[in-house]
């Protein structure tokens, strides 16, 4: 089993891609993201230390989190974006650590794991190559606005938050350019798996 971390900026086009690599070629996806928020509903592994962290206010009306107003805190503060950090990702990592696992036993041939922090998690420990999704940075921001709704002050608080474009790429195996219409990058990826 080939495992193939995927990384990238927010608003890079991940989501499109690993959709396309499942559909096409039957590649297993690994979210961390959505791993992450199923650890942090109420009842779950993470949500106790959550709260204890940063208070009741950031629940909502039916006592979950309300991740907006966790967001703006973290997001404009790095020492309790760290904190959050320090109680979500090796939840995360060990569910991801089991999923692995399991698709071994069941001979997948290609698992992915997504994360936009893949880097800083140390997820490319576990691949056997890392893909970086480049996007210049007024193009995702572009596609932030429109296709998500984001405020451009909270895209740039985001952007601002991840790693710089140089770092990923001393990280990464291969790069993928998702900056122009998504069937150039289908010849990219169709190009990679062949080659892999």
């Amino acid at each position: 089993m080939k495992i193939i971390g995927i990384t990238g900026g927010v608003g890079a086009g991940k989501t499109q891609i690993l959709e396309y690599l499942n559909n096409r070629y039957g590649a297993t996806i690994c979210q961390t993201d959505k791993i992450g928020k199923k650890l942090q509903k109420k009842g779950n592994r993470c949500f106790d230390d959550i709260v204890a962290c940063f208070g009741t206010e950031i629940l909502d009306e039916k006592g979950e989190l309300d991740r907006e107003k966790l967001a703006s805190i973290v997001f404009a503060d790095n020492d309790r974006l760290a904190r959050l950090n320090a109680i979500v990702h090796p939840a995360v990592q060990e569910e991801v650590e089991k999923l692995a696992a399991k698709e071994k036993k069941k001979n997948t041939n290609l698992f992915i794991i997504e994360s936009a922090l893949l880097i800083e998690t140390n997820y490319d420990k576990m691949c056997d190559e890392v893909w970086y999704v480049h996007v210049d940075a007024a193009t995702r921001k572009k596609r932030l606005v429109y296709t998500r709704g984001y405020d451009p002050r909270k895209v740039d608080e985001i952007i601002a938050a991840q790693l710089p474009k140089e770092e990923f790429m001393k990280h990464c195996d291969r790069v993928i350019d998702n900056s122009n219409i998504f069937e150039e990058t289908k010849m990219q990826l169709d190009e990679i798996i062949a080659d892999l």
